[in-house]
């Protein structure tokens, strides 16, 4: 009876440890290398339209000066006829010299129809603006701190043109390889490349993944286009939280029975982050939406008994729900020296996770590079990066606890795009702490002169 008690306290310990990782990391891995295998075997052919059709770009500009330029230069340089885009670039109450740039641009690049829109404050109402303004058949939204990569429009809109069922799509987002390396070498660098191939794993792999199951929990706000019929016929974005492209995208799914696609060959070029104060503020900002979309449609049936078959309420849970005991063992691997368990234990657990997370990654690397084959520059570039995967899930770890201050930051406050930093945070904890052990060294000095007297 002893050894059974053993057998299965061991079992459930390491069953414990081994579960998370294997269900939200290991299968969507091998998941995503059995759905390039497929597509090696069974391409879907993106088939050229005869006429390319007209598009409407909606770039949202708010205090964009720095890289509006290189934005709209990108769409110019495009692949995609120019005589076929109407560009509008919609201003949410810009402060710096955003409208020079644009008109600068005007004489720049002729060849492109470009309109400049005063819009009242907020992304959302920005890009609903456009959208009563635009024309085409379909609509695409850039952010205007980034780049298309040369096909990405022509990829986009022959994937609409080759699957008439098809009327959301969602771009893949990676951050700039040449202004990673124009960081010093070092951390600075290094954290770059780790958010570099947190991205490709995001999109390249865990997005092409979702896609092939019908499962992408949202569009990518950077990069995303639509069927203009399909978006005119929904409530448009949202002024009630932080977190649009989310919510539109549960608008398409819940509200018009929409299926979400990826077009993994239109990519779009990021900013690498800033630093770890933006990163904080960025993730906690997302996860805040997450929350506040959910919210906004539990009406459609977003409860936990749909788990099973419903991939909003799954990734809702495992986000939030689950997240919770997840955290908690990462503080009860302290205690667990004081509780009987050795050290020895305690590594090899923790060796064996951190090892089928890198395995993970392995597997999306490998993925990754096929979804790559006709980018010849960004593969070689992704090829050489093999030496991070084994750092990154110390990165994810972080994300992670960035996002749980962000379910937390979220009770009893109001929605709001601005976002304490780390470094802000950081000083109210100290501040606060200081100020409570000056309350508690007065009481001991009070306490201290009653007895002298």
């Amino acid at each position: 009876m002893e050894i059974i008690n053993r057998f299965l306290g061991s079992f459930l310990f390491w069953a414990a440890w081994i579960i998370i990782p294997f269900i939200m990391e290991i299968i969507p891995a091998i998941g995503s290398i059995l759905i390039l295998y497929k597509r090696r075997v069974f391409p879907f052919q993106d088939k050229p339209p005869a006429l390319y059709p007209q598009i409407t770009i909606i770039i949202p500009v708010y205090n964009s000066a720095q890289s509006l330029e290189a934005c709209i230069r990108s769409v110019y340089e495009s692949d995609y006829p120019n005589e076929s885009v109407n560009l509008y670039l919609v201003n949410n109450q810009s402060k710096d010299n955003s409208f020079q740039v644009f008109t600068a641009c005007q004489e720049k690049y002729p060849e492109l129809i470009m309109h400049w829109m005063n819009a009242e404050q907020g992304k959302s109402r920005a890009l609903n603006l456009a959208l009563y303004n635009s024309e085409g058949k379909y609509i695409i939204h850039i952010d205007s701190d980034g780049v298309l990569e040369k096909t990405a429009l022509r990829h986009m809109v022959e994937r609409f043109e080759s699957d008439p069922s098809l009327n959301v799509m969602t771009g893949a987002i990676c951050t700039n390889p040449e202004q990673i390396e124009e960081y010093p070498r070092g951390l600075s660098r290094l954290f770059r490349k780790l958010e570099f191939m947190e991205y490709a794993q995001a999109f390249l792999a865990g997005r092409n993944y979702s896609a092939e199951r019908d499962a992408i929990y949202t569009l990518s706000g950077a990069f995303s286009g639509f069927r203009k019929l399909a978006i005119l016929k929904s409530w448009l974005y949202s002024t009630d939280t932080i977190c649009e492209d989310t919510q539109i995208t549960f608008q398409m799914k819940y509200i018009q029975k929409e299926r979400v696609g990826i077009s993994e060959k239109s990519i779009f070029f990021v900013d690498p982050i800033e630093g770890v104060d933006k990163l904080y503020t960025q993730r906690q900002r997302w996860q805040r939406g997450s929350l506040e979309v959910a919210k906004l449609f539990c009406s459609q049936g977003l409860h936990p008994g749909k788990i099973m078959n419903d991939v909003n309420v799954r990734t809702i849970m495992y986000d939030h729900t689950f997240a919770l005991p997840r955290y908690i063992w990462y503080i009860v691997l302290i205690c667990l020296m004081f509780i009987g368990f050795s050290a020895r234990t305690i590594l090899i657990s923790t060796g064996i996770i951190m090892g089928m997370y890198i395995i993970a990654g392995f597997c999306y690397y490998y993925s990754i590079l096929g979804f790559l084959k006709e980018f010849t520059e960004l593969k070689r570039y992704y090829r050489k990066q093999w030496w991070v995967i084994p750092i990154l899930p110390i990165f994810n770890l972080f994300v992670f606890f960035i996002r749980m201050a962000g379910v937390i930051n979220t009770i009893g406050t109001d929605s709001a795009w601005k976002t304490a930093t780390l470094s802000q945070e950081k000083e109210k904890v100290v501040k606060t702490v200081s100020e409570d052990f000056s309350k508690v060294r007065k009481i001991f000095q009070k306490v201290d002169k009653w007895f002298n007297k």
